[in-house]
């Protein structure tokens, strides 16, 4: 019984993967339980073994995106001075690798368009997710020494997720590197970050 659990257990996992990514490139409304299915090399039959439908899916799928997103923050600022830790997070956040990783980028950004056509209980992890990323922000502001941290930091998310957008939706490469670049430049002037540059950037020694 504990080798069908696990089993089962990697197997919910490797189609919430799947459909985290085919949710992310293509919308919630565009992807198919079946298609999903064939992707993680799996039966359509199988399904219902796992979720109790497309919608539950969806809602499990944004978790799981939202785990990722907390993977991105870690790996920005985790064993990194504070402030070197924000510039590394927003230089990485408004990249050309991310706004061109549509099936693995952020998903505020990602789902933004589709919330309000997509059911209640996704639109409540969203929300949970965007509220924990938030949070993972303000407190890196706190430490920063922001005193209006929480006022700060849903801006921040709000013009990171903007950009990225915008960055992704026009046609011509060079405006968008060029809106890339300028929201950088600008949100690292406003948090007074400026004059970090990211090559200088290493890690902090570490207490083993």
């Amino acid at each position: 019984m504990r080798y069908d659990a696990e089993h089962k257990e990697k197997t919910r996992a490797r189609v919430l993967q799947e459909a985290a990514r085919a949710i992310r490139a293509e919308g919630p409304h565009r992807v198919g339980v079946a298609g999903i299915m064939a992707r993680a090399g799996l039966t359509h039959g199988g399904f219902y073994a796992h979720f109790k439908s497309k919608d539950d899916l969806v809602a499990a799928a944004i978790d799981e995106m939202f785990k990722d997103a907390s993977t991105r923050f870690f790996i920005a600022t985790e064993g990194f001075e504070p402030r070197d830790g924000m510039v590394r997070y927003i230089n990485s956040y408004l990249s050309r690798e991310h706004r061109d990783a549509r099936g693995t980028g952020c998903p505020v950004a990602a789902l933004a368009a589709d919330l309000p056509r997509m059911e209640d209980l996704a639109r409540a992890r969203y929300g949970a997710g965007v509220a924990r990323l938030t949070a993972k922000i303000e407190g890196q502001l706190k430490v920063l020494g922001h005193e209006d941290a929480a006022e700060i930091a849903p801006s921040l998310v709000a013009e990171l997720v903007g950009a990225l957008s915008l960055a992704r939706a026009v046609g011509e490469p060079e405006q968008s590197d060029d809106i890339l670049q300028a929201s950088r430049r600008a949100l690292k002037q406003r948090l007074g970050l400026a004059d970090i540059q990211t090559a200088d950037i290493q890690p902090k020694d570490r207490v083993q």
